[in-house]
């Protein structure tokens, strides 16, 4: 698989998180809210669970059907799901003073 651009603030060190290691991780706390296993949850949204554990811990990419699939087993919906997601993005990062320039690093 070949590697994903990282987007590297030129004040920090470490690299923003990814889309899908936040949704995974938002997964994975709603689906404990809930007190449900892999299984149940999985079987709910159509998928196997080693496929939602894959994506819980940010390993696959889902399409936005399964997401939209994964939101409605969870009993919320895709607009809250991806509000809560932005929520977990904003948190996970140190406010800026003002937005300054970016650094990519592109693997070839």
């Amino acid at each position: 698989m070949a590697e994903v651009a990282r987007v590297y603030p030129l004040n920090r060190q470490q690299p923003e998180p990814l889309w899908r290691e936040v949704l995974g991780s938002r997964l994975r706390a709603l689906r404990g809210e809930r007190g449900e296993t892999l299984a149940a949850t999985a079987e709910r949204a159509g998928i196997s669970p080693q496929y939602l554990s894959e994506v819980e811990r940010g390993r696959k990419e889902p399409s936005s059907e399964m997401i939209a699939a994964l939101a409605g087993a969870l009993g919320t919906t895709l607009a809250d799901l991806t509000t809560q997601v932005t929520q977990d993005l904003r948190r996970s990062r140190p406010a800026r003073a003002a937005a300054g320039p970016v650094a990519l690093a592109m693997a070839a």
